[in-house]
């Protein structure tokens, strides 16, 4: 039945719901079945730490300085191993061009620094970087070959790198993919 005072919202919901059964009180000596709630974690600095060992991990294998030949790879984990491959057959458009050849290694680390830094400004996707073979050093290892390898590796700002084709500079050139804007 409709009720009569269909004025009073009350009533009205009454009358719309029905009739209800009230909950039994549960009393206060028997408590609420519960499962213990799990310990918080910081998750997030869980995965950067998890990256930083990784990265600290390659660095570490990659400690013996690389030799004139010796072909130069990085990609950082988040990147697929697809977009390497790619870059290693010479497949993204090269944007822009640094030769370091007749630099020493603190003139090249300047230089490399300052292009990275321009590359970015200009939203560059792919440089090649012209660092040579280091067949002029004398009986050690290139200095500027290993000088691009190691700094390139610990910018936030390149997703990878690989040495070029044979068309485009072989274990003299370095082809880098960096992160857009």
């Amino acid at each position: 039945m409709f009720p009569e005072d269909d004025e009073d919202p009350a009533a009205l919901f009454r009358w719309a719901i029905g009739e209800v059964t009230p909950l039994p009180e549960q009393s206060p000596s028997i408590p609420a079945q519960q499962r213990p709630r799990p310990k918080p974690r910081a998750r997030m600095a869980e995965q950067d730490e998890a990256l930083a060992r990784g990265e600290f991990a390659r660095l570490l294998q990659s400690a013996l300085p690389v030799e004139g030949g010796d072909v130069l790879s990085y990609r950082r984990d988040s990147l697929p191993n697809r977009t390497l491959q790619r870059l290693r057959k010479g497949q993204y458009s090269v944007q822009d061009e640094l030769d370091l050849h007749g630099a020493s290694a603190a003139q090249g680390e300047r230089l490399l620094r300052q292009f990275l830094i321009e590359a970015h400004a200009h939203d560059y996707g792919c440089v090649r970087i012209i660092h040579g073979k280091g067949l002029q050093a004398d009986g050690g290892a290139p200095v500027l070959k290993n000088l691009v390898d190691r700094l390139l590796r610990l910018r936030a700002d390149v997703l990878a790198f690989h040495s070029a084709p044979a068309n485009q500079g072989g274990t003299g050139a370095v082809l880098v993919l960096l992160a857009r804007q």
